[in-house]
C-alpha cells in the first residue's frame, strides 16, 4: 500500500517545517531545546495538522532516542508496559522517547501509570492533545512537562508546503504539472490552517487534473475550478465540544462589547455555519444585558424578540433577525454598570457580610416578646411626594454600602439628575 502523501513529504529537518514561527524560528525556546539534544518531557497542544507529529519525529532524530508512538484513543496500559519492557534492548541504549497522541483520552489511572515511568526516567514523553492540557492532563504530568501551543498554519505557510507537495507528485509520476494562477491560494485558504487537509486536497487535484499525452510525456493541468471543487471548504475550525467552541463564542461576545459589528457578524457566521444556534442566541442575550444594559434598556426586549424569531425560524433564516440584533448591540452605547453592581452585591453575599433584613422590610406584622421596639414602621413610598421616602433598606451590617454607580451614558445620567433632584429636596 502506498504511503500517504503527508508522510512522503513530511520534513525531517527543523528548517523545512512550515509555520509555528513563535516556537521554531531561530532563537525561539523550542528550537533551542531541539538543537540542544537534551529533551525534557513535552506537551504539544494545538489543532490537528499543524506539525506536532513532525516536530516530535525531528526531536527523536536529534536526541538519538528510539521513538515509539501510541495513540491514547486505542492504547492501553499494557501497551505502555510493553514499551518499557524493551528499554534494555540494544536498540534502545540511548533511551526511549514516547510520542503519545491525544493524551486527553487516557483516564486518570492510565496517566498515573505513565507518570511512574516519567519519574524514574524510563521514558521521555512527548504528548500531544487537541484540547487544553490544563483541563485534561493529570496535574502531576503537567508539573513535570513543558507545554508548547501549536497554532493553525497561516495560508502563506501552507502555500509553501503544498507547492513542495505538487513538485513531489510531479517528480514521482515523471510528469509535467501546470497549475492555474490561484490553485495554491484556493487550497491554502480552504484548509483552515490544517496542513493535512491541504495535502489531501492537493493529492485529489493531482489525481483529477486534466491529462494530456504528448511525445511520451504526461502533462497534467489543474484549473482553479477543479481546486475550488475539490478543496474541502470547511476551512473554519470549530469543535462544539472543544477549545475552538469557546474561542469563537468568546470572540463573538467581545466583538459586540467592543462595538465592532463587522467582527461580531464574522463570528456569528462561524457559529451559524457550525449549526450552533443556541450559543449564538445565548451570548447575544448576555451581551445585550451585560454590555449595553442601562445605556439602552429597551435593547433587552428587542434582542429577546430577535432571538425568539431566530429560534422559531431555524437555520438558515435565523441569521436574519440575529444579524439585526448583533449589529444593534454592537453599535449601541455601552454600560456595564448593572454587571458591576450585581457582581459587587454577590461578592458581599458570598462573604456572608449580612444575614438580617431590616424590621421595616420583613414580611410579618407582629413582634416577639423580646422586641424592644414594637411595630414594623414601613413607609410606603407612593404615599409620599414624588413617590419617594428616605428609609433604610440594606441590612444594618452594610447599611452604607453602595453597589450601583451611574454610567456615563446619556440615559443613566438623566436618571442620576432626576434622583439627585428628588433626594436633595429631603
Amino acid at each position: 500500500m502506498k504511503t500517504p502523501l503527508a508522510d512522503r513529504v513530511r520534513p525531517t529537518e527543523i528548517e523545512n517545517v512550515v509555520g509555528q514561527h513563535h516556537l521554531l524560528d531561530d532563537g525561539k525556546i523550542l528550537r533551542r531545546i531541539i538543537e540542544s539534544g537534551e529533551i525534557p518531557n513535552l506537551i504539544f497542544y494545538g489543532p490537528s495538522g499543524v506539525g506536532k507529529t513532525t516536530v516530535a519525529n525531528i526531536i527523536a532524530k536529534k536526541s538519538g532516542k528510539t521513538l515509539y508512538r501510541l495513540n491514547a484513543t486505542t492504547a492501553s496500559t499494557a501497551d505502555l508496559k510493553q514499551i518499557i519492557s524493551s528499554r534494555s534492548d540494544l536498540e534502545n541504549q540511548n533511551g526511549i522517547l514516547l510520542y503519545l497522541d491525544e493524551i486527553q483520552y487516557f483516564n486518570k489511572k492510565q496517566q498515573q501509570t505513565l507518570l511512574e515511568y516519567i519519574e524514574n526516567g524510563d521514558i521521555t514523553l512527548i504528548a500531544s492533545t487537541t484540547e487544553n492540557p490544563y483541563f485534561y492532563v493529570y496535574n502531576a504530568i503537567l508539573s513535570r512537562s513543558t507545554v508548547f501551543e501549536f497554532k493553525p498554519l497561516a495560508p502563506a505557510d501552507i502555500e509553501i508546503f503544498i507547492s513542495r507537495a505538487f513538485n513531489t507528485l510531479a517528480s514521482e509520476n515523471d510528469c509535467e504539472l501546470i497549475l492555474a494562477d490561484k490553485v495554491l491560494k484556493i487550497i491554502s485558504y480552504g484548509s483552515g490552517g490544517d496542513l493535512r487537509k491541504a495535502l489531501n486536497s492537493t493529492e485529489l487535484c493531482f489525481l483529477t487534473g486534466e491529462r494530456e499525452f504528448t511525445n511520451g510525456k504526461t502533462k497534467i493541468t489543474i484549473s482553479n475550478e477543479v481546486a475550488d471543487t475539490l478543496t474541502e471548504q470547511s476551512g473554519m475550525r470549530y469543535d462544539r465540544e472543544g477549545d475552538d467552541h469557546y474561542d469563537v463564542i468568546s470572540a463573538y461576545q467581545k466583538s459586540m462589547r467592543g462595538s465592532d459589528p463587522d467582527a461580531a457578524l464574522h463570528y456569528l457566521s462561524r457559529l451559524l455555519a457550525a449549526g450552533d444556534l443556541q450559543s449564538a442566541c445565548r451570548r447575544l442575550l448576555v451581551t445585550a444585558c451585560e454590555d449595553v444594559g442601562l445605556a439602552h434598556p429597551n435593547i433587552i426586549p428587542i434582542v429577546k424578540a430577535c432571538v425568539d424569531s431566530a429560534l422559531m425560524l431555524g437555520l438558515p433564516e435565523a441569521r436574519l433577525p440575529l444579524a439585526d440584533a448583533v449589529i444593534l448591540v454592537s453599535i449601541s452605547p455601552k454600560s456595564n454598570s448593572g454587571h458591576d453592581a450585581i457582581a459587587a452585591a454577590m461578592a458581599d453575599v458570598e462573604k456572608g457580610l449580612a444575614t438580617s433584613v431590616p424590621r421595616q422590610l420583613q414580611n410579618k406584622h407582629f413582634d416577639g416578646e423580646d422586641a424592644i421596639k414594637k411595630g414594623q414602621f414601613y413607609k410606603y413610598p407612593h404615599s409620599y411626594p414624588n413617590h419617594f421616602v428616605n428609609q433604610q433598606y440594606l441590612p444594618d451590617e452594610i447599611k452604607n454600602r453602595r453597589y450601583y454607580e451611574y454610567g456615563e451614558n446619556k440615559n443613566e445620567q438623566s436618571y442620576k439628575k432626576y434622583w439627585n433632584e428628588i433626594k436633595n429636596k429631603l
